[in-house]
């Protein structure tokens, strides 16, 4: 199980980090991953992280902006956000999968999804 934390409703240019704790599974086996959803949109990739964190990679419209990092002794994924825009609102959804996640970016095939959690910025 992926249980996400952390979301909240930030003014923009403010911070939140997402924390993602996993059980039930070898996490240090998994590459991670955080998606968001907006309303009305689909599902899209915002940033994925190495089993081992060696590499990472982010969508365009959050580099710079939010940097991924995890505890493998804590089985925890975060997703650190700063600089924050309303176009930033979403639930967000960290994911868990054995494929290369950080290349691929895909929201397909993910073996663990997480329940979300509501990140709402306002302008």
């Amino acid at each position: 199980q992926l249980q996400a934390s952390g979301g909240g409703l930030v003014q923009a240019g403010g911070s939140l980090r997402l924390s993602c704790a996993a059980s039930g599974l070898t996490f240090s086996n998994y590459n991670m991953g955080w998606f968001r959803q907006a309303p009305g949109k689909e599902r899209e990739f915002v940033a994925a992280i190495s089993w081992s964190a060696g590499r990472t990679s982010f969508a365009d419209s959050v580099k710079g902006r939010f940097t991924i990092s995890r505890n493998n002794a804590k089985n925890t994924v975060y997703l650190q956000m700063n600089t924050l825009k309303p176009e930033d609102t979403a639930v967000y959804y960290c994911a868990a999968d054995r494929s290369d996640l950080v290349q691929s970016q895909s929201k397909h095939g993910i073996d663990y999804w997480g329940k979300g959690t509501q990140v709402t910025v306002s302008s």
